[in-house]
């Protein structure tokens, strides 16, 4: 038998982000599902699609850093 395989899905193309380097997509998704969870409470299915872009396209050292960073008080961006 073979193993099951996953459905395979990449984000969308976004036309905020039209070149190659992704980094800004990355950075905003983040900002994005952060304040999508503010403002709609944690676990929302609505704030699921900024989730799943940030963790397809952010390195996750950057999301490990960020993270610390909310939790220190140290976060440069605007959430």
């Amino acid at each position: 038998m073979a193993p099951a395989q996953l459905p395979m899905k990449a984000t969308p193309f976004d036309p905020r982000f039209p070149n190659t380097n992704q980094t800004k997509h990355c950075y905003q998704s983040y900002l994005d599902f952060h304040r999508c969870e503010k403002v709609k409470g944690s676990g929302n299915q609505v704030c699921k699609y900024f989730k799943d872009a940030f963790a397809d396209l952010c390195p996750n050292a950057w999301v490990e850093k960020w993270d610390n960073q909310r939790s220190e008080g140290t976060f440069p961006g605007r959430i």
